[in-house]
C-alpha cells in the first residue's frame, strides 16, 4: 500500500499501531504466522486481563495490506480464485460476465459471546425459498469474516458447539448452511484468533487442539516496561495522528515483510532430516494426532519466509515449536497448560542442542524471543 493509502486508513480510524506495541513478542510473532500462513489453523492467545491482547489483534489487521475483493459481494470474494469467492460470482465468472474489483482492508470480525448459531452461520429465508424459488440467504458473521481475520474474546467461556462451528469453518474454508432440504455453502477462509484468561476456565482438549498455536501472555513485570507502556498509551489518546505518523515507516516496513514473506511462502523448504526430528519431539511427547506435526511445519516455514530465507534451520524451528504442541500435551487435569519447558527440554534432546539463554527454563515466563519490533 503506498504512504497515502496508509495515511488514509490511519484517517478513517484510529488503531494503536502494531509496532509501538512493547513486549508480548509470543502473541506478536504467532499472529504474524498466521496471517503468512493463514493454514497454521488460528492462534489462541491465553493470559492476564489488561495485557494488550484485543489491542494487538486491532493493531495487526490495522497493519496488513489491503485486498482486492469483488465489489457489493457479501463474501468478500476474491475476483479470480475460484476457492475464495461464492457461488454466485463464480457463476458470473463462468459466463464472462464483467466483475466490479475493488480495494478493501482486511477484516477484522469480533465474534459477541452471545451470539446465536444463526447470527454466525447465516440464515436461510425458507418462505421466500419456497414462494419465489429462489435460495434467500442472509450472510453471518463467518461471510464477513472471510479472507480477514475472526477474533473471538473470551473463547473459552463461549458455546462448545459454536467453537466447533467456528473450527470447522476455519479448518476447511468454507461455511454450510442446511435448512428444511435447502442446502447453501460460501467461503469462509480467516484467521480464527481466541483469547481467554485461563482463571475463567480451559477450552476442552479437543477444542484446544485444533487451535494451530497457543501464546501465553503475562503481564509485563519490569517497571521501566511498565512506565514505558503507560507513557505510550498515553500519548497516543493524547494525538493519536501524531503518534502514528511516529511508527509510520516501521509499520510499512513491517507490511512489506509480511507481503514478500506470502510471495516468498511457496519457494520456502525444510530439509527431510529437520522434519523427520519434528514428528521425533511430537512422538515423544506423546502428543495425540498429525496436527502438531503439521502445523510446525507450516509455522516454521512461514517463519523462515518472513525472514527472508527459503532454507528452514534448527533454530527456526526451536523458536516455533513451542507455540505449537505446548497446548497438545497430554496432562493432569487439574494441571494448567504446560508453559513449554516440557517441549523445549524434548526439542534439546532430539535435535542435540543446548537450551539457550532466551529459553523458557530461563525465564520461566513461556516468552521466547522472536526478533519481532
Amino acid at each position: 500500500m503506498s504512504p497515502t493509502a496508509v495515511a488514509t486508513a490511519a484517517a478513517r480510524r484510529v488503531v494503536f499501531p502494531f509496532t509501538a506495541i512493547v513486549g508480548q513478542e509470543e502473541m506478536k510473532l504467532a499472529l504474524i504466522l498466521n496471517v503468512i500462513d493463514p493454514k497454521i489453523g488460528g492462534v489462541m492467545i491465553m493470559g492476564d486481563r489488561g495485557t494488550g491482547k484485543s489491542t494487538t489483534i486491532r493493531a495487526l489487521a490495522d497493519l496488513l495490506p489491503e485486498i482486492p475483493v469483488v465489489a457489493n459481494d457479501p463474501f468478500n470474494s476474491h475476483p479470480s480464485d475460484p476457492d475464495l469467492m461464492g457461488d454466485e460470482i463464480r457463476q458470473k465468472l463462468e459466463n464472462g460476465e464483467d466483475i466490479p474489483v475493488v480495494q478493501k482492508k482486511v477484516q477484522m470480525v469480533d465474534l459477541p459471546l452471545g451470539a446465536t448459531e444463526d447470527r454466525v452461520c447465516g440464515t436461510i429465508d425458507i418462505e421466500k425459498a419456497l414462494s419465489e424459488g429462489v435460495k434467500a440467504f442472509e450472510p453471518g458473521l463467518l461471510a464477513k469474516a472471510n479472507r480477514g481475520i475472526l477474533y473471538v474474546d473470551e473463547v473459552n467461556l463461549l458455546d462448545d458447539h459454536l467453537v466447533d462451528v467456528l473450527l470447522d469453518s476455519a479448518a476447511s474454508g468454507w461455511n454450510t448452511v442446511e435448512r428444511e432440504g435447502i442446502s447453501i455453502r460460501h467461503p469462509a477462509r480467516f484467521v480464527l484468533v481466541g483469547s481467554g484468561n485461563p482463571e475463567e476456565g480451559e477450552l476442552r482438549p479437543q477444542l484446544l487442539d485444533r487451535f494451530g498455536m497457543h501464546a501465553e501472555i503475562h503481564t509485563v513485570k519490569e517497571p521501566a516496561l511498565r512506565v514505558q507502556i503507560v507513557e505510550q498509551r498515553a500519548e497516543f489518546d493524547q494525538n493519536p495522528q501524531e503518534f502514528l505518523e511516529k511508527y509510520k515507516s516501521q509499520q510499512e516496513e513491517l507490511q512489506q515483510r509480511i507481503i514478500n514473506a506470502q510471495e516468498l511462502l511457496p519457494s520456502v523448504n525444510i530439509d527431510y532430516d529437520l522434519r523427520v526430528k519434528i514428528s521425533e519431539v511430537c512422538s515423544e511427547l506423546d502428543v495425540d494426532g498429525l496436527r502438531g506435526d503439521i502445523v510446525s511445519n507450516r509455522a516454521a516455514k512461514a517463519l523462515t519466509a518472513f525472514e527472508g530465507r527459503t532454507e528452514v534451520t534448527v533454530d527456526d524451528i526451536r523458536r516455533v515449536i513451542t507455540l505449537c504442541l505446548r497446548h497438545r500435551l497430554r496432562k493432569d487435569p487439574l494441571e494448567s497448560i504446560d508453559s513449554g519447558y516440557k517441549v523445549e527440554k524434548a526439542f534439546a534432546r532430539v535435535f542435540g542442542v543446548e537450551l539457550p539463554e532466551d529459553s523458557v527454563q530461563s525465564n520461566g515466563t513461556g516468552q521466547i524471543k522472536t526478533g519481532v519490533r
